[in-house]
């Protein structure tokens, strides 16, 4: 028994069209405009002209690039965009979201699978955005004998966590951070004190078996990891001077620390795994074993918050690598400088000479530090994702003796040698740098 398509009607596909463009346009009507307006208001108006811009008048020169230029450049300049767009949340979203989808095709392409292929006509690339719809739109199912405020709460502080990790990391010269602190490190270390926390009030909270194993396994990895975790930084402190990560990713302008400081690199990235629950380190989550360990019955969008959460983490410990050990946004200019003749000039359009008094949006050295951070970045965060599809799963006792025995005493190594290059004077003062 054969099933009949429906047969296309040209009226029923004009009145969509319609539709959407009608429900398109209510909707920039009733909210775009309005939120523009608002955010208008605790932007810095520019002065053109010799005056002050209005936010009336701001939202008139919107629909002009050569007025709205200075109007962006403005809103660059304010606390929010740095939050939301860059170097922000939405910076290390986007970045996250890559990273989801070249493991997954990278995980099939080592074990000779294909991946993701259909959702999207290039190599599977919608199959992230697939997910992400799916998720929104499964049921949030709750055990009946969860702590259900704990439970409801820990995939939003899980994130929220992360995002304040992403706030502390500097991306490119000129202040291009959320949150440029003068104890930066120090901030880092209290921030992941709290993913043990989260971890295991969201375990025990689910009232269940296999959640309460992954989560005691979660606090016993965490906390023995921990330790060397911190060790392994204090030589970068030792031969800098300073707790911002600013300032040492300043001073590497002309070497990376991990030329002179590589026992403790090793001894960072190893315990960074740990701390990301990666394999051979992965046994909180353990799907052989424990179904999903701590994330078992966390369900629809509270599991994908979780995994947002997750790597958010990922991509700002592998920011924190690059910053502490790689040179952070250093790196040889490769971005050429924008034409003069252009900011003295303006560009010709047809008959008329326009020109753009915003422009350039981003100076020289922001945009090379910031394409050097992403291909430092990239590149460690390659090599965290490699060991899941080489590396089998440890045993809990090997990784407690390798975290309380073996990288504990190498970052103690790290920190004489620390030692030893600053007090015979090839670092810090008098010395390289």
């Amino acid at each position: 028994m054969s099933v009949l398509a429906p047969k296309f009607k040209l009226s029923e596909f004009i009145k969509s069209l319609f539709d959407n463009a009608f429900w398109a346009l209510l909707l920039v009507s009733l909210v775009g405009l309005p939120l523009i307006q608002v955010v208008l208001f605790y932007i810095e108006m520019p002065v053109i002209n010799g005056e002050l811009l209005t936010p009336f008048l701001a939202l008139t020169w919107l629909a002009d690039p050569s007025r709205s230029l200075p109007i962006v450049k403005a809103f660059m300049a304010t606390d929010m965009f740095r939050v939301m767009v860059f170097p922000g949340f939405g910076f290390a979203a986007l970045l996250a979201a890559g990273t989801i989808f070249v493991e997954r095709k990278m995980l099939a392409k080592l074990q000779l699978r294909v991946g993701p292929f259909y959702c999207g006509k290039i190599e599977g690339i919608l199959q992230l955005a697939g997910d992400g719809l799916k998720l929104i739109s499964k049921e949030i199912i709750i055990p009946a004998k969860a702590d259900k405020p704990i439970f409801w709460a820990a995939p939003v502080i899980f994130v929220a966590t992360a995002a304040a990790f992403v706030a502390l990391i500097p991306v490119a010269p000129g202040g291009w951070v959320v949150a440029d602190v003068d104890l930066g490190l120090l901030g880092v270390f209290a921030i992941i004190g709290f993913f043990p926390i989260i971890t295991i009030l969201s375990a025990w909270s689910a009232n269940s078996k296999f959640p309460f194993i992954g989560g005691i396994r979660a606090l016993f990895q965490m906390v023995s990891f921990e330790i060397p975790l911190i060790l392994s930084l204090l030589g970068v402190v030792i031969v800098t001077g300073t707790l911002n990560l600013s300032e040492i990713s300043a001073s590497q302008s002309f070497f990376p620390w991990i030329v002179f400081l590589p026992v403790g690199a090793i001894v960072f990235f190893i315990t960074m795994l740990a701390e990301l629950e990666r394999i051979p380190f992965d046994l909180p989550e353990a799907e052989s074993e424990i179904v999903a360990g701590w994330l078992t019955e966390f369900s629809g969008m509270m599991y994908g918050l979780v995994q947002l959460g997750t790597y958010l983490k990922l991509y700002a410990f592998a920011a924190l690598f690059v910053v502490l050990f790689l040179g952070g946004w250093n790196g040889p200019m490769i971005v050429p400088p924008f034409p003069e003749e252009i900011l003295t000039e303006g560009i010709v359009l047809g008959p008329v000479t326009a020109k753009f008094p915003g422009l350039p949006l981003f100076d020289q050295a922001m945009l090379n530090g910031t394409l050097w951070f992403v291909i430092k970045t990239v590149g460690v965060i390659f090599f965290i994702l490699l060991p899941r599809g080489v590396f089998p799963r440890i045993r809990i006792d090997m990784l407690l003796s390798l975290g309380w025995t073996k990288l504990i005493g190498l970052a103690f190594v790290n920190i004489f040698i620390a030692l030893g290059l600053l007090y015979a004077g090839v670092l810090g003062p008098g010395g390289l740098q």
